[in-house]
């Protein structure tokens, strides 16, 4: 293909290199054309010769090639080769014609005007000039315009395609193939993006199938597991029961705990990979906001909530949903905490608000907004468990709701705001 355009390049150089020297040969400044002088003196002497019959004599005889013009002493035409010379001697003048005296014995009889033609010359030169101008600019707009077409269908249109390809490949298009035409200046590359296209859809299959795997490996191995804790839970919760021995009550609190512990990471793990299978699902309905009262104290296991309710009305959620957020809200306040929560539930515009507010040292002001992301636990977490999952899941279940969840420090305290839409 470059070697198309190197030939076509060439020829266009050469015809532009050919018709600037002919151009350049016909603006050249013609000599004046010589006179020949024995051609003049012929002319002379037989004009002389013949001076009294002259106006009856044929010029046709001693033109020479030569225009002229012949008058008496007293400026009278007399006889002339063709009509529309110079017939007086200013006008000779003015034309730069060559005046030569007719003489006979030393005696003046007349003059001779010979005509000076380089202005009729040039001006036929110049209108060949201009039509051979005017030719080759037409001849060289249409090679301009059939190149410029050539280059558009071979090399401009093909660099379009690339250029909607290369839009297509990085908005993770990968399914349309780059057509190939190998004519063209770009085929090779064409047919180098168009691998790289099916090996970047490969590698993305891959990496969907493997990420497919391991969210169901996490999801089936956290089910499994929650099998033998809960076993493990109900087991612990009978032998406290039966015990009588206050120190293997105490021992089997522990166990219990540590079960119940157990199983709050697992279920956040589990809940975590079904959001991301998009199988965690949350079912909007009208409910009443007494009902979150309930959720609030079954959540309550330390009994140190205090609950402020004004106003009641009907809101959109899931009940099962928000007893999650809610148990995950209190837990965290008397793990990092440990103080007394109070709870205000309050109508603000279209929303219904629930404000938990504890009087632990918060966190940093740089870590607020990394609090609701995945797997981030904060400063104050240090030496305390938990998996960073309970915020990310919590904000995605309201907004599943079409709520919304806030954090932020006050004045003595740490404050996580519920918003619920009103129905």
């Amino acid at each position: 293909m470059f070697s198309k355009i190197k030939r076509i390049s060439i020829i266009f150089v050469l015809i532009l290199i050919v018709y600037l020297g002919f151009v350049s040969s016909l603006l050249r400044k013609k000599d004046p054309a010589k006179l020949d002088p024995v051609a003049v003196n012929d002319i002379t002497q037989t004009l002389a010769k013949n001076w009294d019959r002259i106006r009856y004599e044929s010029l046709t005889d001693m033109d020479y090639g030569y225009d002229y013009v012949v008058v008496d002493n007293e400026g009278n035409l007399l006889v002339a080769t063709k009509r529309g010379l110079n017939e007086d001697i200013s006008s000779a003048i003015s034309n730069r014609d060559t005046i030569v005296d007719i003489l006979k014995d030393n005696d003046t009889l007349g003059k001779l005007f010979i005509f000076n033609d380089i202005e009729v010359e040039w001006n036929k030169s110049r209108i060949e000039i201009l039509t051979i101008a005017f030719i080759a600019i037409l001849g060289f707009s249409v090679f301009i315009i059939l190149f410029l077409m050539y280059s558009y269908r071979r090399i401009f249109r093909p660099f379009e395609k690339l250029r909607e390809f290369a839009k297509d490949v990085a908005a993770g298009n990968l399914d349309a193939p780059l057509a190939m035409d190998k004519d063209n200046v770009f085929g090779a590359f064409s047919e180098s993006f168009d691998l790289m296209r099916e090996e970047l859809k490969k590698a993305r299959d891959n990496e969907r199938v493997a990420n497919q795997s391991k969210k169901e490996l996490v999801a089936s191995l956290s089910h499994d597991i929650k099998t033998p804790v809960a076993s493990i839970m109900a087991v612990s919760e009978i032998m406290q029961a039966k015990s009588t021995d206050s120190n293997d009550i105490e021992q089997l609190k522990i166990i219990y705990s540590k079960s119940e512990q157990i199983n709050g990471l697992i279920t956040n793990m589990f809940t975590a990979t079904l959001e991301e299978l998009q199988e965690l699902k949350v079912e909007v309905t009208e409910q009443s906001s007494n009902i979150i009262n309930d959720l609030i104290n079954r959540a309550d296991y330390n009994n140190r909530v205090v609950i402020n309710c004004h106003g009641e009305c009907l809101v959109l959620m899931d009940e099962l949903r928000l007893s999650q957020v809610v148990d995950n809200i209190i837990s965290n306040s008397y793990k990092y905490a440990d103080t007394s929560i109070d709870v205000s539930i309050d109508v603000n515009n279209e929303f219904l608000e629930i404000i938990f507010l504890d009087y632990g040292i918060g966190v940093a002001e740089t870590e607020l907004p990394l609090l609701f992301n995945k797997f981030y636990r904060a400063g104050n977490a240090d030496g305390k468990s938990g998996s960073g999952l309970g915020l990310y899941i919590s904000r995605y279940l309201m907004k599943e709701m079409s709520g919304d969840i806030e954090c932020q420090n006050i004045e003595n305290g740490f404050m996580i705001k519920l918003k619920l839409m009103i129905a």
